[in-house]
């Protein structure tokens, strides 16, 4: 049902994950802000699938969630 991405789109999205925080730098010395920013850029450099995220992570965790 679920997709895995090949391996040049994952290091494809974390070199953009990587480019992006040094980019956002500046802006994450702003705690409210800076919260966001990693959330999201962790969430992307998670992702290898087009299984949600937080799915993916439950099922890794043994079903807890």
């Amino acid at each position: 049902m679920y997709k895995p991405f090949d391996k040049t789109q994952v290091v494809l999205r974390r070199s953009a994950v990587v480019v992006a925080g040094i980019v956002c730098a500046p802006t994450l010395v702003m705690p409210p802000l800076a919260s966001r920013i990693y959330s999201h850029l962790h969430q992307v450099w998670l992702k290898d699938s087009t299984k949600p995220v937080w799915l993916a992570e439950s099922e890794k965790a043994g079903g807890f969630l």
